[in-house]
């Protein structure tokens, strides 16, 4: 049987009336309790056309990664205007606790964030791919959702978006360095990740049919690993100071190096063999990243 569409929810003021709550204090932000909400609507999915920054506790077998983990820390989700939220065992678990920030992009208009907010990868992540608090981790993002609750709660004058705007940029900037900690800390699921990555890289360029499969993408290797692109991403920027891009490029070459220094196919062989459409592309990825043209590299062993 195939799941209903998405439900669609536009406003501050929906959101609110699904949920049975009073009528917002501001019209285009606003932060709700998770505590005892129920999924009364019968509704399996959700598309948001809002930014959502939400805080959860009493989570159960969650997937990071390839990894399950049954936990009671704090996670952090981000969502950006246009993606689905899905829901478990039809709706919110009844013990679950947190909350959830909703903002209107109506709200970052002329304001430094409103193009500075694309920066932030995270909000492009799965929501298998949340960030895990540490008790103080989670202590300082609820300060700064308690400040901007009370500045929107208050009287609003000229100064209450600024000041709200300042507080959503230090908490995304936390996000981030928390963020950070986690691709850190999280060893044995990031080595896991990066030595799967390798296999799969080796597999795919190795593999005699990669004339006709063509160059390996970003998000064939992220669907393989199960996790999203940007993550993936953002994982190996961190650990490795390289982007997926650059390690595909980085085992290609390594392959062109075999075939240019042990056989005598030509440079357009070679090019076509892994999966270049034309070799010129194959030639010039080659000398961006040795120094040399591939027919330089050759003579370099005679």
């Amino acid at each position: 049987m195939s799941k209903a569409a998405p439900y669609r929810i536009s406003s501050i003021t929906e959101i609110h009336r699904l949920m049975g709550l009073p009528k917002p204090h501001h019209p285009l932000i606003s932060i709700v309790d998770l505590k005892g909400f129920k999924n009364d609507h019968d509704i399996d999915a959700v598309i948001f056309d809002l930014y959502v920054i939400s805080m959860k506790r009493g989570c159960d077998n969650l997937f990071y990664g390839q990894q399950k983990y049954d936990f009671d820390e704090g996670l952090m989700g981000f969502m950006s205007p246009g993606q689905v939220l899905r829901g478990e065992d039809n709706g919110v678990p009844p013990a679950l606790e947190g909350w959830m920030l909703f903002i209107h992009p109506d709200f970052l208009w002329n304001t430094s964030l409103a193009a500075k907010i694309k920066k932030y990868e995270y909000f492009g992540y799965a929501t298998n791919e949340a960030l895990f608090l540490s008790d103080k981790e989670e202590t300082v993002i609820n300060d700064i959702i308690k400040n901007i609750r009370n500045e929107y709660h208050s009287n609003i004058d000229k100064f209450s978006q600024d000041i709200i705007i300042s507080n959503l940029e230090t908490l995304l900037n936390y996000a981030e360095r928390f963020y950070q900690r986690q691709f850190i800390t999280r060893k044995i699921t990031n080595s896991k990740i990066l030595d799967r990555l390798e296999e799969l890289l080796t597999v795919y360029i190795n593999d005699e049919a990669l004339l006709s499969k063509g160059l390996p993408s970003v998000q064939y290797l992220a669907d393989a690993l199960n996790i999203s692109s940007k993550y993936l991403s953002s994982l190996l920027k961190q650990l490795t100071g390289q982007t997926t891009q650059q390690i595909i490029h980085e085992k290609l070459i390594e392959k062109a190096k075999e075939k240019l220094s042990t056989t005598d196919l030509s440079v357009s062989e070679i090019a076509y063999s892994l999966g270049f459409e034309h070799s010129q592309s194959f030639s010039k990825l080659f000398k961006s990243k040795t120094k040399l043209s591939p027919l330089e590299f050759r003579a370099s062993f005679n």
